[in-house]
Order: structure tokens, then C-alpha cells, then sequence
């Protein structure tokens, strides 16, 4: 009995948790770069000499979904896109390092290369000065160049490197997701720049969240936690039919 109750119980409680983690996802269906949440349960035994009938459901999460999300194509000089894997890095308010696939970019009223959210744009000594007045552009291997406003389209060797965004490709078992929705190594500490990742200018990347498996992930969620009060209810008339017997037999 107290076996059927206790995963009953925990298992409800945590369909809930996984219920939110969809919903989540689903909001995110039109976040640039965003990366889909996903969980699992799995059942886990209590070793002690007092709970040794007892068995607890446990929300095992495998992670995020790191599969591409679909190019958009813009045509803005500042949008860029991670062509593969890899991902770009940012610099936070507390001076850390975290990682996105977000590639939409903006100059700040500071000259400062930022995403649309405020952060920093790594480079290779830190945060990327762009020059006022200035046409910026970013080639594929992240160099950032700039042209002066005015000069003229023919003429020669005018683009200027400014600097080159910090690309990395770690491991994906290495990454974690923050509440943010920004991804940073496990362990804490930083990640050495990847020569290898490419970006894709004039383009952004989209959520790789499947409206259609979310929506059916979402159904079976609630039928799960339906079932799980089910069992729940067995487990309460059983206790009721059991002390009714032995008050009959007593």
C-alpha cells in the first residue's frame, strides 16, 4: 500500500513540474535561439529500515534540447546566426561568462555590442567598442568590422576589424541551463573560443520547440496526472474496505 501511495503522490506532484516545462517551451515557441526543455521520470527506492515499503517518483531531467531551430533570414547586418553547433558568448552584469544562440545584436548609447537583452558581446579582450558613426558588419568566422558612415561603397580594403566574437562549441553534457534561459559549464569557469564555429549573417535562429509535440507532450501529461489521483483514490478505498473488515472481524 504504501508503495502504490507514495508514487502515486510524488508522481502527481512531479507531472505537475513537467506540465510547467511544457508550457514553458510552448511560450518560447517564437524566442530567437531558444532551446526546448526536457524531462523524465524515474522511480527510486528508499533505502532505510523505516521507509523500505516506500518507492518515490523523481523528476530525472535529461537537459535541453540542443537540435538547431530554423534560419530566419533578415537581412539586418547585426542579426547572426550559429550555423551548427556552437554557441556565442555573452558577459553578464557580475562580470561571468554565460552562452546563447540569440545572434540578434544592437549597438548600445555606450558603443557596446550587446544582445537584445542588455549583455555584453564577448570578444576576444572583452567586451566589443564599436566606433560611432560607424556601419558594422560580421563575417562568418564572428570578425567584426566596421565602415565609417558616408565613405564610398568602391572604395578599397575601407572595412576596418574591430574585433571577433568569442564563438565556443563545449561539450553539450557540460552545459547547463540557468534561470535566465542562458547556458554556462556545469562546473562553473569559462570555455577556450572554437575556431571551428561559423556564423550566418543576416539571419536568426529560431525556437526549435515543436508546437505539435509539445501540444500531444501536454495531453498525455494531464492524462498521466489523472491517473496518478486514480491510484490515489484506489489506495484510499482500499484503506477504507481494510479497516472495515478488521473492525467486522474484531
Amino acid at each position: 500500500m504504501d508503495r502504490m501511495i507514495y508514487v502515486a503522490m510524488t508522481g502527481a506532484k512531479h507531472t505537475l513540474g513537467q506540465h510547467a516545462a511544457v508550457s514553458h517551451n510552448l511560450a518560447n515557441t517564437n524566442t530567437t535561439g531558444f532551446r526546448a526543455e526536457i524531462s523524465t521520470l524515474r522511480a527510486v527506492p528508499v533505502f532505510s529500515d523505516t521507509l523500505a515499503t516506500r518507492t518515490f517518483v523523481v523528476d530525472s531531467s535529461a537537459g535541453a534540447d540542443f537540435r538547431p531551430g530554423t534560419a530566419q533570414h533578415t537581412g539586418r547586418d547585426l542579426d547572426v546566426a550559429v550555423q551548427g553547433t556552437g554557441w556565442i558568448a555573452v558577459q553578464l552584469e557580475d562580470g561571468s561568462e554565460a552562452y546563447t544562440r540569440n545572434g540578434n545584436f544592437h549597438v548600445n548609447v555606450n558603443g557596446l555590442l550587446q544582445t537584445r537583452n542588455g549583455l555584453n558581446v564577448r570578444g576576444e579582450g572583452g567586451p566589443i567598442s564599436i566606433p560611432p558613426n560607424a556601419k558594422v558588419t560580421v563575417g562568418t568566422d564572428g570578425t567584426v568590422s566596421t565602415v565609417p558612415a558616408g565613405a564610398g561603397t568602391n572604395e578599397p580594403n575601407i572595412a576596418v576589424m574591430i574585433d571577433r566574437i568569442k564563438l565556443v562549441d563545449p561539450p553539450e553534457a557540460q552545459l547547463t541551463r540557468g534561470a535566465d534561459g542562458l547556458f554556462r559549464l556545469a562546473g562553473g569557469g569559462v570555455t577556450e573560443a572554437d575556431g571551428e564555429v561559423k556564423l550566418g549573417s543576416g539571419m536568426l535562429e529560431g525556437s526549435n520547440v515543436n508546437v505539435v509535440e509539445a501540444m500531444v507532450d501536454m495531453i498525455s501529461l494531464s492524462r498521466q496526472f489523472e491517473m496518478h489521483m486514480k491510484l490515489l483514490q484506489n489506495a484510499e478505498g482500499n484503506a477504507q474496505r481494510a479497516s472495515n473488515l478488521l473492525t467486522i472481524s474484531s
